[in-house]
C-alpha cells in the first residue's frame, strides 16, 4: 500500500492538503551534509538554541486552517561504543565461516527451481553456455530465498540470506574480490558506530592475512604438494626454475586469520612472541629452524637494529672515502694549502 525508503524517517499523513513548513531556518535549525554514502548534499534537522524554534511540517486544507502537523525528527546520534560490533570485526579477522552461512552460486546460469529432498529445497544453476555442466544447491528450509524461478545470477552472487563465508568467495571469485570484502565488512562495522578509518590500515591486516599459497602441483621446484609456502618467496621460486627453462609450480591462494598468520611466519621468534611461545619455540627447537633476523619485530626482541634505514646490513658495510685525500701533517703545521 506505501512505499518509502527504509533508511529515512517518513512521515505519512492521514490528511489530504497542502503542505507547508515551518521554522526551517538554514544555519539555525537546519544545515546542509554530505551524505557519507552516496556522495550527495542532505539537509538536516539539527537542534536550536532557540526553544520556541521547532521545525514542522503543516497539511493545510483549502482554507487555510492547519489540518494536521507534524514535528521532523532530529538525525539521531550515532553510539561511539565499538563494543557491540567487536564480535564481527574478530570473525572477520579470524577468518572464520559464519554461522548459517549463505549459499554462493559457483558459476554464471540461468535459476531452477528443484523440489525438496531429505528436507532440502534444491536449486540448480543452468549455465547459457552449451556443453557446461550446470550446478545443484541445497537449501535449508525455512530460510528466506534471494532468486526467483528464470533468474540470472552470476559467479558469486549468495542464493539465500546470511553472510557469506570468506573461504567460499577465495574459491569463487578470487583473492581481490575477497579483499575488498574483508576492507567493506570490516569498514561496515565501524561506519554505522560513527568511526572513520582510512582504508590503508584495514588493507595492511588483510594482506598478512593472504601472504600464504598451498602448493597444488611442485613441477620442477624444491617445494612438497600441500605445502604452505609465503607468496613472496612462491613467486621467486617459480621465476627461478622458469629461466632455466623448467616447469613452474602451480598453488591456490589461502586466507588465514591473523593469529594464526602471526604464527606462521618465517620467524620462530617473532612467532613466539606473540602467541603459543612453549610451543612455538619447542617446535622450532625440534624441527632445528634457524631464524635469519630479517623482520622487525624479532630484531627489536634481540635487542638489534631493526632492517630499516640505515639499519640495513648494506649501510653498515658502507666506508665512505674522501674525493681528496688530506694533506700531510707537516705541510699543515707549516701553513701550505691552508687559507684563511
Amino acid at each position: 500500500m506505501v512505499e518509502w525508503d527504509p533508511y529515512t524517517f517518513s512521515i505519512l499523513t492521514e490528511q489530504r492538503g497542502t503542505v507547508r513548513f515551518k521554522d526551517i531556518i538554514e544555519g539555525l535549525t537546519v544545515h546542509e551534509e554530505v551524505d557519507e554514502v552516496t556522495g550527495l548534499m542532505r539537509l538536516i534537522i539539527m537542534d536550536s538554541a532557540d526553544e520556541k524554534k521547532q521545525p514542522t511540517v503543516e497539511i493545510r486544507g483549502e482554507d487555510g486552517k492547519i489540518l494536521r502537523k507534524y514535528h521532523i525528527p532530529r538525525e539521531t546520534t550515532k553510539t561511539k561504543d565499538i563494543t557491540g560490533g567487536l564480535p564481527r570485526v574478530v570473525e572477520l579477522f579470524e577468518a572464520r565461516k559464519p554461522r548459517e552461512t549463505a549459499v554462493i552460486s559457483e558459476i554464471d546460469g540461468i535459476v531452477k527451481h528443484g523440489g525438496v529432498v531429505k528436507g532440502m529445497r534444491e536449486i540448480e544453476i543452468v549455465p547459457e553456455e552449451a556443453g557446461a555442466d550446470s550446478r545443484k544447491y541445497s537449501l535449508p528450509r525455512g530460510v528466506h530465498v534471494n532468486v526467483q524461478e528464470g533468474d540470472r545470477v552470476q559467479a558469486g552472487e549468495p542464493l539465500m540470506d546470511g553472510p557469506s563465508n570468506p573461504h567460499d568467495i577465495l574459491s569463487v571469485l578470487g583473492e581481490k574480490a575477497l579483499q575488498g570484502y574483508l576492507v567493506n565488512e570490516i569498514q561496515e562495522v565501524y561506519r554505522l558506530q560513527g568511526v572513520n578509518i582510512n582504508d590503508k590500515h584495514i588493507e595492511v591486516m588483510v594482506r598478512q592475512m593472504m601472504r600464504w599459497v598451498r602448493v597444488e602441483d611442485v613441477g620442477d621446484t624444491e617445494f612438497l604438494v600441500d605445502e604452505q609456502v609465503d607468496k613472496v618467496r612462491f613467486l621467486r621460486e617459480n621465476e627461478r626454475v622458469i629461466t632455466d627453462g623448467s616447469r613452474p609450480a602451480t598453488g591456490r591462494p589461502m586466507l588465514l586469520g591473523i593469529t594464526k598468520a602471526s604464527l606462521s611466519t618465517d620467524s620462530f621468534i617473532s612467532a613466539a612472541s606473540f602467541q603459543e611461545t612453549t610451543r612455538v619455540l619447542t617446535e622450532a627447537s625440534i624441527s632445528g629452524r634457524v631464524d635469519h633476523l630479517r623482520g622487525l619485530k624479532e630484531n627489536v626482541t634481540m635487542g638489534r637494529l631493526i632492517p630499516a634505514g640505515t639499519g640495513f646490513e648494506y649501510y653498515r658495510q658502507v666506508r665512505i672515502e674522501p674525493d681528496e685525500p688530506p694533506p700531510p701533517a707537516a705541510a699543515v703545521s707549516r701553513g701550505a694549502g691552508v687559507r684563511a
